[in-house]
């Protein structure tokens, strides 16, 4: 009895290794898969960074950072202190990218880790097999990666922190200016000009219906003499429609047959991705990274615990594993036959700039498929996760086949020209089924065949002007363009909207006043900051950091000493600007003043013009015209969250808590009296009862 006493008290001073994730939930998935020798816990992200309250950088010593712990992370750090005290050995597992590196290398300098000790693990997926054999080979931390990061950290202090006080001074307290921020706005500015300076023009389009035998077939006007020409008004059409006479037989002059091959796109990188969840799932940005967050870190599947569902999820590569690209192989040879599966897949082109440090965004196994993890998920995660499985799956599979034909339909030499197509092979839309395109089958046509006009239908059309950026198409354009990185496009897009530089309207992004005025101030003094090509130039030495190729001190001066004669020269010069009050066409009800509409950090609000004697300001709402449902008082106002999202309240809020977030149309409901509501659906709006027992026609 006494040896076995002696055992356990051995056992339980046996010491364990230390593992220090980002996340408490990644420290959970990562800590059931290491064993009982290894204790997990969370640095919940970082833990040191610039002081908010000074510049913290050193422009005088080459760009010293001075790095403070973070307010609100005490305890943490307190906790993490003496779980390194106590451990055999720690390690740092932060994420595999430059951020996660700047944060391993602020946990050693805090926990006086020994800087000659291999203590850095990094893994591209959170499974059992990945996350044990990074263990076996952890490593130096990359000073490059770090460099990298804290060059980043640098440059947006130096910018941020030199630029807002002048805003501050010169327009109005409490604004800010960033790099990348900067180009963004100043490109839905520059979109927005482009509108305004739009001059629509007219033209005319002939689509006609014709016929042979008893099919039917759609066609267009395509010009005359065999070359195509365009109707720039309808006195074009009308000497069009008088060479043709409709009665007659028009012939096919000309029938061209070909077969198309449609391959998959590459797999998502954090780019498409968001591009991709924008538009079809009508995801924010922020939305589809923090889903994308949560199925990597790791979800509980049952049974097989929890396990990291994809990738990375912040990469610029479309590269695959060897054997991510085996495994989906096997899958695609089972489910839907060899003849899907691509012998040689499709790779995707990288992005000027492009790290290629990770993965793509993928499945961490295909064998885990959208519908049996359907149980697991929740339907944000559902709908991201199949979103990323399709498309990996469908990008390791065959071309699409169709077979497509063109016929020139012509009399007195006025030609008309149908397409058609016909899918001959599903391939790779066999699972990536919204890529599919509809059929289009013509009836059997060859050459000197005849065929009837049914019907011509002119219609008179202007051109558009560019349609103003939507999430997916700023952040196409930013990538494009080679500004920011896959970590930087959805805080980006964040702070604009937070810092009321720009709205959405229509999920379209539109500058607001204070966004124009920002963006000039940003024009005439610092050009280079919203300077596209400039910003994807210090991109690159950022990337040159990081390769070890750029010393990221003199990256930093190159930048810092003409712009600092720039921050001087605006201190100097810049006049005070004043941003005029407009007439409410009201009285203030505490003392009779007329009321004006300010602009504030947040947007426009009513204020009294005695101010600061008297002090009464209103919220600016929109009435809809609605009498409210409950109360029977109040108008119903549009609202938003503090998410941006619109919703329909009563204006006698608190004393009436009526809130929806349909709009409510001021009729009840046939059925049962309650109000109906206006709810947004696929092609258009639809009135219904939030009862569910009574709904209205869709309105396009």
């Amino acid at each position: 009895m006494a040896t076995s006493k002696t055992k356990t008290k051995t056992r339980a001073k046996t010491k364990k290794n230390l593992v220090i994730v980002e996340s408490p939930s990644k420290a959970k998935t990562i800590e059931k898969y290491l064993g009982r020798n290894y204790k997990v816990v969370a640095s919940k992200g970082h833990i040191r960074d610039l002081p908010k309250s000074q510049m913290g950088v050193d422009v005088d010593n080459d760009y010293e950072p001075h790095y403070i712990s973070i307010r609100g992370k005490g305890d943490t750090i307190k906790e993490l202190k003496k779980d390194a005290k106590n451990a055999k050995r720690v390690y740092l597992a932060s994420d595999p990218d430059r951020e996660g590196e700047a944060i391993a290398w602020h946990l050693s300098h805090l926990l006086n880790l020994d800087p000659e000790e291999k203590n850095r693990v990094v893994f591209n997926e959170i499974t059992k097999d990945t996350v044990k054999n990074a263990f076996k080979q952890p490593r130096d931390i990359d000073m490059d990666l770090v460099d990298a990061q804290q060059a980043r950290r640098v440059l947006d202090r130096l910018v941020g922190y030199s630029i807002s006080p002048i805003l501050w001074k010169k327009v109005k307290k409490g604004l800010s200016a960033g790099r990348v921020q900067s180009v963004a706005l100043a490109l839905i500015i520059k979109r927005e000009e482009e509108i305004k300076a739009f001059q629509p023009v007219e033209y005319w389009s002939i689509d006609s219906e014709f016929q042979k035998g008893r099919q039917k077939f759609a066609a267009s006007f395509y010009g005359i003499h065999g070359k195509k020409a365009g109707l720039k008004d309808n006195d074009a059409v009308q000497e069009i429609l008088k060479q043709i006479d409709q009665k007659a037989n028009f012939n096919i002059t000309d029938v061209v047959r070909k077969e198309r091959r449609r391959m998959p796109q590459p797999p998502f990188t954090t780019s498409t991705m968001q591009q991709v969840a924008n538009r079809q799932l009508n995801y924010r940005t922020r939305k589809t990274m923090m889903a994308a967050q949560q199925l990597y870190e790791g979800i509980n599947i049952g049974k097989g615990g929890s396990v990291g569902l994809i990738t990375y999820m912040r990469t610029d590569s479309t590269r695959i594993a060897h054997i991510a690209k085996q495994e989906a192989s096997k899958y695609i040879h089972e489910e839907y036959g060899a003849e899907y599966a691509a012998v040689k897949p499709v790779k995707g082109k990288l992005p000027e700039g492009a790290q290629d440090a990770h993965e793509a965004v993928r499945p961490t196994s295909v064998y885990r498929t959208p519908a049996e993890m359907k149980q697991y998920l929740t339907n944000d995660q559902f709908r991201l996760y199949q979103l990323i499985w399709n498309r990996f799956v469908a990008s390791q599979m065959t071309a699409e086949v169709s077979d497509t034909m063109t016929v020139t339909i012509d009399q007195n030499d006025v030609q008309f020209r149908a397409n058609g197509s016909k899918t001959k092979f599903a391939g790779f839309t066999k699972v990536y089924k919204g890529a599919a395109e509809k059929d289009n089958v013509l009836p059997d046509l060859n050459v000197d065949d005849t065929v009837k006009m049914v019907k011509n239908d002119p219609q008179q059309h202007f051109t558009q002007p560019p349609a103003r950026y939507s999430e997916a198409n700023l952040i196409h354009a930013l990538e494009e363009n080679g500004v920011g990185r896959p970590s930087t496009y959805a805080p980006t897009l964040d702070t604009i909207q937070r810092r009321n530089y720009v709205k959405l309207e229509s999920r379209r992004f539109v500058p607001t006043e204070l966004g124009e005025i920002v963006n000039g101030v940003i024009v005439d003094f610092f050009p280079d900051i919203e300077n596209i090509e400039f910003t994807a130039g210090l991109e690159e030495k950022l990337d040159g950091i990081e390769k070890g190729s750029e010393e990221w001190v003199k990256v930093v001066d190159e930048f810092f000493k003409p712009f600092s004669t720039e921050v001087k020269k605006a201190e100097d010069n810049m006049e005070k600007i004043k941003i005029k009050d407009e007439a409410a066409g009201f009285d203030c009800d505490i003392c009779g003043a007329p009321m004006v509409i300010k602009m504030g950090r947040y947007g426009k609000f009513y204020a009294c013009s005695r101010f600061p004697d008297c002090r009464n300001t209103k919220a600016i709402v929109k009435e809809i015209g609605v009498i409210c449902p409950k109360c029977h008082k109040g108008q119903i106002i549009e609202r938003k969250s503090k998410r941006n999202r619109v919703f329909y309240g009563c204006s006698r809020f608190p004393d009436c808590d009526f809130v929806s977030w349909d709009k409510p149309i001021g009729r009840d409901c046939p059925k049962d009296g309650h109000f109906l509501v206006e709810k947004k659906v696929k092609g258009g709006k639809q009135v219904v009862c939030p009862n569910g027992d009574y709904e209205e026609d869709v309105q396009k």
